[in-house]
């Protein structure tokens, strides 16, 4: 087993505040056996009972990937879809849930929209991600409302230690793809600051195989982001920060039923304030206040009009962490959050306030440990809601853990689900589910590890469309599933298989949910040979249904990509990527054409090469 570290021995033995006034934010979020989302504060990865999964900096710089859909995509449990290629619509599945039944937080801030429900991940630059983790399984008890599939969280790039750091990056490759950012870090032992600007773009390909007028022409993508991070130690027991995050641009898509050559503008922007105090040695308390902006609409060249959706969010949330004694711990919190929508249209309620209170216990022992939390929402619109998880972990020996678990989660209705005009139903009821889990976690070697989750996931009220297209409380559903994750060093090599099973049922009809895989597989190897490391991926996904009636079936596919960088210098690293090495035609979501509608697959990228330069000069 490998020895924990003395810096996460720390927070196992002592307060989590204790641990935070011996090292910064910026130092936790560096490391992998950190996960801060599970329990909203610091601790061992071994000693969460959510299945997670962490990709930090390094993971990224490693990795290459250019969205973030291809880093979600590696995770056992989590499936991406788009509408074709980048910057297209993306929707995102965690353990057989659809996108607006996950919640998506960026520096602790909720980024879904209050239309859909979902979160626009295809408007996120890579470059500004300092830290990714994902949790699989309900966290309604801890997140309230939307956690029934899991929490992704999305950490801003941090400061990179003492001193003045600068950063410069640029890459070009296929479809005229440009990649430029510049980065300045900075601080020292009590100030810490990281200011980043990017610009990502791409011609991109034509994402349906329509080819008359303006459905034939490729369909770009454009991203400009800035990100500014600073956070300050004022005393041993006081410290606080600022997140800031914005990123605009603009998407081009075909089928427009508004006019000739759309384009789809986004801006998303996030703020978020932090306060640490130590009240005392058994106290710790955390203020949080937030701000997010999830704004998009639609032009045309061939006339002004537009359509819009914008979701406005403002939230705060008090976390206290009391250590009851040296094996227990209370966590205590209160959240609230105000979130308007506007658009073209006329909605009968254009806002909402939501408040909340939540308490978690968990108490350590040498053999096991327990973990229980319990939530009360109440909503301006829809009424109140409780929630409840429970975990036992059992220490089999110093290597292996059993996790069985309970979690209870809901997804608020949207604003369209409630009052969009003509097809409103303001009687709603919040979407509500059990989870039932049993995890194992085995450290098999001093380079071995093995988790694997078997789980099933009740959905009742399920908001779906009667034969008026209104919105109701019908729907059932039945996810039963299997995942697994190994990490490997084999012949000098570091592997990491992921693999999922997952059988997602529609009750009602017996059918299977829409645009799920039921079996998907993907391999990351990667090796250092001095100063130069190379690396490849396969990933392969099972066939899907397109529809609820599973009678328009999208084939399975398998995808290999190669990636390497030669470290020219201390300060000069040369990268060359080739993703679809095999130029594979696959999709993951079809379109109609016509009345009745004819059905064809999006167009996903083909083979693609890109050559990039990272300097990082000495200052």
């Amino acid at each position: 087993m490998p020895k924990r570290s003395t810096l996460a021995l720390a927070i196992t033995l002592a307060p989590s505040i204790a641990f935070a006034a011996e090292t910064s934010l910026d130092e936790q979020l560096k490391l992998s056996t950190i996960v801060v989302t599970s329990s909203r504060q610091p601790q061992l990865q071994q000693d969460t009972t959510a299945a997670t999964q962490v990709f930090t900096r390094a993971d990224i710089e490693r990795l290459q990937p250019s969205t973030v859909v291809e880093l979600l995509d590696r995770v056992p449990g989590v499936q991406m879809t788009q509408s074709g290629g980048r910057g297209s619509m993306t929707s995102l599945y965690i353990r057989g849930t659809k996108s607006s039944q996950s919640l998506v937080l960026i520096d602790g801030v909720r980024i879904n929209g209050a239309d859909s429900g979902s979160a626009a991940l295809e408007a996120l630059s890579v470059d500004q991600i300092e830290r990714i983790e994902v949790l699989r399984g309900a966290r309604s008890a801890i997140y309230g409302a939307d956690a029934i599939g899991g929490v992704v969280q999305i950490f801003t790039r941090r400061g990179e230690g003492d001193g003045l750091r600068a950063r410069v990056h640029l890459g070009y490759g296929t479809e005229q793809t440009w990649e430029r950012s510049l980065g300045l870090s900075g601080g020292n032992a009590d100030t810490r600051f990281n200011l980043s600007l990017s610009n990502d773009e791409t011609n991109g390909i034509n994402r349906t195989y329509e080819a008359t007028g303006p459905d034939s022409d490729r369909d770009a993508y454009r991203n400009t982001a800035a990100s500014f991070n600073l956070n300050h130690r004022f005393s041993d027991r006081f410290d606080a920060g600022v997140s800031l995050l914005d990123q605009r641009g603009e998407s081009e898509f075909d089928l427009s039923w508004g006019g000739d050559y759309p384009y789809n503008d986004f801006q998303l922007s996030t703020a978020s304030v932090y306060a640490n105090l130590q009240v005392s040695e058994l106290w710790h308390s955390r203020l949080e206040l937030g701000h997010a902006e999830n704004r998009s609409w639609t032009r045309f060249d061939d006339h002004a009009g537009s359509d819009a959706f914008n979701t406005y969010r403002d939230s705060l949330a008090w976390l206290n962490t009391l250590q009851l004694t040296p094996a227990q711990q209370l966590l205590v919190g209160f959240d609230g959050h105000k979130e308007r929508l506007n658009g073209n249209d006329s909605f009968a309620e254009t806002s909402r306030w939501n408040r909340a209170a939540f308490v978690q216990h968990r108490y350590d022992h040498a053999r096991f440990s327990t973990e229980v939390g319990l939530r009360h929402d109440d909503n301006e619109l829809y009424g109140s809601e409780n929630t409840l998880s429970a975990a036992l972990t059992w220490r089999l020996n110093q290597d292996n853990d059993l996790i069985v678990s309970y979690s209870e989660g809901f997804r608020a209705p949207t604003f369209v689900d409630l009052y969009y005009p003509g097809y409103d139903n303001p009687a709603l009821q919040p979407e509500t589910s059990k989870s039932y889990e049993l995890q194992w976690r085995s450290r098999l070697g001093q380079s071995t590890e093995l988790q694997a989750s078997i789980y099933r996931t009740d959905i009742d009220n399920a908001i779906t469309l009667d034969s008026t297209f209104t919105p109701q409380n019908i729907g059932t559903a039945r996810i039963n599933g299997f995942e697994a994750r190994l990490q490997h060093e084999l012949f000098g090599w570091q592997t990491a298989l992921a693999l999922e099973l997952v059988d997602p049922v529609d009750r009602d009809t017996d059918k299977t949910l829409a645009r799920r895989a039921k079996r998907s597989l993907s391999l990351d190897l990667d090796r250092t040979f001095g100063d130069l490391s190379v690396g490849g991926s396969w990933q392969l996904a099972d066939s899907r249904w397109d529809d609820a009636a599973n009678t328009r079936e999208i084939a399975g596919y398998g995808l290999v990509n190669l990636r390497s960088r030669w470290q020219l210098n201390p300060e000069l690293a040369l990268k060359l990527k080739v993703d679809n090495l095999f130029d594979k035609e696959y999709a993951t979501a079809l379109y109609g054409v016509g009345w009745p509608s004819t059905y064809h697959p999006y167009r996903e990228t083909g083979r693609t090469a890109l050559l990039s330069l990272t300097w990082t000069p000495a200052l």
